[in-house]
């Protein structure tokens, strides 16, 4: 087979076109049979057309050949002619690719392979530790999974052999484990790395510091783990020891640091060691924090403002009742459709306390007072129909099951005034609605507080700058969905901090792609299960399933003379596929490296 120009003047211009030609024996001899048309190629599409065909010998070095079908007779006089075996040409080792790249270049969009090789390829090894570590943050993208499975599952059916250049046979668990070992006394230079990685490409700014914990467990007993203890469990494990994970990302979600503490550490006592953690990793700054509720004392504002820093965080509910009073005015602000606003100025005092009430958990808190207000009065109807019957007469039982009631039914206990009073009959029971309390509830639904030392801005630009707190709880999402932080299996204390910071850089990797797809999502149709004309941008998770459908894998064409011609390509993407790449800058390789398994692969131009 050979490329063939045909010239055409159009508009008085020489356009020249390409058709892909074979010689065919034929009763009147040699003709040549057009297979298609390629239409107008520029020089790299020619180049990658001609060198498809491009065959190394023993020694490695190249030569051309042409191919043809097995029952063609092919010029005898021509020696650079190669006769295909139709019948037996094959497809072999399918490879997943789309994911595993776009995974690769989001690693050297960030400069990690750099970082790596600098900080951890000065010690001799087999497999270069910057590549190891480049293969647990992919697979922590792609497919969250322990060492073992990555060994015998997940990596042998990836092409990343191909992309990071590692050899058959150098992939194990103890290697991943003692790679795991290399990363983690490099934990203060990497984020100072991605956090000037961000700025460049995003212009992140890291004045605004949102700050939230969340915890993890692990499987087994953690003998070996001094950080593993028993504490409140977000993951609804009480039954497993935990350890408790700190992040700090800005206003966009970008990661600044993280701190992994015991597992029965408090909220509230996190603050300070935070506070000079960041002040030895970037300096004295005058931050603004952001955090809430459960992190707030008196003793973790006052270290921030000893700092110059400022903050705007939640506060308790118990602190709304001295607010009462602003509660039930109607000198509120709306700045949404479902959301009100009001300042709330301390006479003599440098903070300023916002109020806040939103109509959708207005809603649901009136729900959950009417649901339990009538689940106690039932209770009580029950008690009451007990005594009366004479089937409750001591007055002892009769408190300890009133006592019982109230128990069950804290939130709303306060509503009722409630008495046992002696009558002729006996014992009876007896309860109310208190007004005041009814009132007060109901003026205090939907609603909650917030407290800052800021005082240039508006209520409205407060409430807004506080509910960015949501991509801090979008990271800890992240991390334990997609990313799979979730359970832990190293029972080594230095293995299970490398595990977090593994976690961490697949979030970096994540939070790259978020904003990559962010930046014109019109570009990017919604796969078509999707509504037709959605031009919302997709997640990082829809992005690495619809490139996960990339394959690669080996054409193997068969010859008449005994050898096999050995192709290694990618799937041609769809045209989504090929939108998303185009979004994000990327394009798919014109070869994989083959260690001369495969006898045929184009050349880069």
């Amino acid at each position: 087979m050979f490329l063939r120009s045909n010239h055409r003047i159009k508009d008085g211009k020489d356009h020249t076109y390409w058709s892909l030609v074979e010689t065919v024996r034929t009763p009147d001899g040699p003709r040549q049979r057009t297979l298609c048309y390629l239409g107008e190629l520029n020089g790299s599409a020619q180049a990658r057309w001609l060198k498809t065909i491009e065959v190394f010998n023993e020694q490695g070095e190249a030569e051309q050949l042409k191919l043809f079908p097995s029952h063609i007779e092919p010029p005898e006089d021509d020696p650079q002619v190669a006769r295909v075996l139709l019948n037996q040409v094959r497809l072999e080792r399918t490879r997943q690719f789309g994911a595993c790249y776009l995974g690769l270049e989001l690693w050297k969009r960030l400069e990690l392979d750099h970082f790596f090789e600098e900080a951890i390829d000065k010690a001799p090894a087999d497999v270069p530790w910057s590549r190891i570590a480049a293969l647990l943050t992919i697979n922590r993208l792609c497919a969250p999974g322990s060492e073992l499975a990555v060994e015998q599952r997940w990596y042998p059916s990836t092409a990343l052999d191909d992309l990071l250049g590692i050899e058959e046979g150098k992939i194990n668990d103890t290697r991943l484990y003692r790679c795991l070992d290399q990363i983690l006394p490099h934990k203060t230079k990497l984020e100072g790395h991605l956090k000037e990685r961000y700025g460049s490409l995003f212009g992140a700014e890291f004045d605004v510091l949102l700050y939230d914990l969340t915890s993890t467990y692990v499987e087994g007993a953690a003998e070996d783990n001094p950080m593993m203890r028993r504490g409140y469990s977000r993951d609804h494990r009480p039954d497993c020891e935990q350890m408790v994970i700190a992040l700090i990302v800005n206003s966009e979600g970008f990661p600044f640091s993280y701190e992994t503490f015991d597992g029965n550490r408090a909220d509230v006592s996190t603050v300070e060691t935070i506070l000079r953690m960041v002040e030895r990793k970037y300096g004295k700054a005058r931050r603004i924090w952001i955090f809430d509720r459960g992190i707030v004392s008196e003793e973790n504002l006052a270290a921030i403002r000893k700092r110059g820093g400022q903050y705007l965080v939640g506060t308790p509910r118990r602190q709304m009742k001295r607010f009462e009073a602003e509660l039930v005015k109607e000198d509120w602000t709306r700045v949404r459709p479902e959301v009100e606003v009001k300042k709330v100025a301390i006479p003599q005092g440098e903070e300023t306390y916002i109020l806040c009430r939103t109509a959708g958990r207005r809603e649901k808190e009136k729900a959950i007072r009417e649901r339990f207000c009538s689940r106690m009065e039932e209770a009580l109807k029950r008690l009451e129909k007990t005594m009366a019957t004479g089937r409750l007469k001591n007055r002892n039982l009769m408190e300890r099951r009133l006592g019982k009631i109230q128990a069950r039914h804290p939130s709303v206990n306060d509503l009722y005034e409630i008495s046992l009073r002696e009558t002729g009959a006996g014992v009876r029971l007896s309860w109310h609605m208190r007004e005041d309390r009814r009132r007060w509830h109901e003026s205090r639904e939907g609603a909650y507080l917030l407290r800052t030392n800021l005082q240039a801005e508006t209520p409205e630009e407060l409430w807004s700058k506080y509910m960015q707190l949501t991509e801090a709880e979008a990271s800890f999402r992240a991390l334990k969905s997609e990313l799979s932080i979730r359970p832990l299996f190293h029972q080594k204390e230095r293995r299970v901090k490398a595990h977090v910071m593994v976690a961490f850089l697949g979030y970096a990797l994540w939070v790259t792609l978020k904003h990559l797809l962010q930046r014109r999502p019109a570009l990017i149709p919604k796969p078509a299960a999707a509504d037709v004309g959605n031009t919302q941008p997709l997640t990082p998770m829809q992005a690495l399933a619809l490139l996960s459908k990339l394959h690669s894998g080996d054409i193997v064409l068969p010859t008449t003379d005994g050898r096999e011609i050995r192709l290694r390509r990618v799937t041609e993407p769809t045209a989504e596929q090929k939108s998303l790449l185009d979004l994000l800058g990327s394009s798919l390789p014109d070869r994989l490296s083959f260690n001369r398994q495969c006898s045929v692969d184009s050349a880069v131009a």
